[in-house]
């Protein structure tokens, strides 16, 4: 299947802010069973943009623009090819023993230690250690099929309800209230499962929806960015999981990045200079290439912040220029 994927996301600040840098991860990855066939970035203000491969091998984009101004508006439109895949076969995967060789011996283009530690969002607590047992979060079974039912626990334990967590929440708020968006699921299912020795990474990305003729059991949204996990399985690879959704693999998900967790992987981040308050609002269309060009997205997600208090005199504030999955 080939995706057109419009990612719109618009910065507006009540007053002129200066000298804006910023930078994107919206080029979808070129890996696996995807390939991007062609991608294209817009910013206006107009800006030079160039770009680089982080730790992980996702495509930056950065930018800056010098003057004034009261806006910025960042456009991704790509189009890109998913092959089709079955889920995953109990009967092709390998045990934990499977599991603890290929760790150890290691991959020459992987390093699965990064995604094996604690991280910044993806880290241990009493609450999180608490969940493991009710959900029996243990070394049983075989990898595969404790990393489903963890899965479809998350799914079934936590209500998917908008806007209910900020993008730096810890995983203690969506535990501790059982709801949350989709980058919480990923966390809590991360740092569920690396305690078990399982290399375990954050996918931020797109989804496609059916359209409301089709019957679906999809709780994100439309017209948002997604996220979900991946988990080694040896030897089937990096296999997709998506606590938000009870999904296992699929050819519906477009991967943009990976990283240990949302903190590696942020659409967007950037800093500006001066007092302001701002706004930011997200619309992201993605329909197959074959389908009409679509409308213009409405928008789905909208972020408000105030300016952060003079320190030193400095007008130097960091922008909370980053997405709620």
């Amino acid at each position: 299947m080939i995706y057109s994927v419009l990612h719109t996301t618009t910065f507006t600040y009540h007053q002129a802010v200066r000298e804006s840098v910023m930078e994107v991860r919206m080029q979808p990855r070129s890996d696996g069973r995807q390939r991007c066939l062609t991608f294209q970035l817009d910013v206006d203000p107009a800006a030079n943009i160039m770009q680089y491969r982080d730790f992980t091998g996702n495509t930056v984009h950065h930018f800056d623009i010098a003057g004034n101004h009261t806006q910025v508006k960042v456009t991704a439109r790509s189009s890109v090819e998913v092959d089709s895949v079955p889920p995953p076969r109990a009967a092709d995967a390998g045990n934990w023993r499977d599991l603890d060789r290929a760790v150890a011996a290691q991959s020459p283009t992987e390093d699965y230690w990064e995604m094996l530690l604690p991280s910044y969002f993806a880290k241990p607590s009493d609450r999180l250690h608490a969940l493991a047992e009710q959900i029996e979060c243990q070394r049983r079974d075989t990898p595969l099929q404790l990393l489903t039912e963890v899965n479809e626990a998350i799914y079934e334990s936590f209500d998917y309800v908008k806007n209910s967590t900020k993008v730096d929440s810890p995983i203690d708020e969506a535990l501790q209230s059982r709801h949350g968006v989709c980058q919480d699921f990923a966390h809590i299912m991360i740092a569920l499962v690396r305690p078990l020795q399982i290399p375990c990474r954050y996918v931020s990305g797109y989804m496609f929806h059916h359209d409301e003729s089709q019957e679906t059991t999809d709780r994100s949204l439309a017209g948002a960015s997604h996220a979900w996990v991946e988990a080694l399985v040896p030897p089937l690879g990096w296999i997709a999981f998506d606590p938000t959704n009870n999904l296992v693999g699929g050819d519906r998900h477009i991967r943009v990045a990976i990283g240990r967790d949302y903190a590696d992987v942020p659409p967007t981040r950037g800093v500006h200079k001066g007092e302001a308050h701002g706004e930011l609002s997200v619309a992201v269309t993605v329909s197959p290439s074959d389908d009409p060009l679509p409308e213009p997205p409405a928008t789905t997600v909208v972020i408000q912040s105030r300016p952060a208090l003079l320190r030193a005199n400095r007008l130097d504030h960091e922008q909370q220029q980053q997405q709620q999955q």
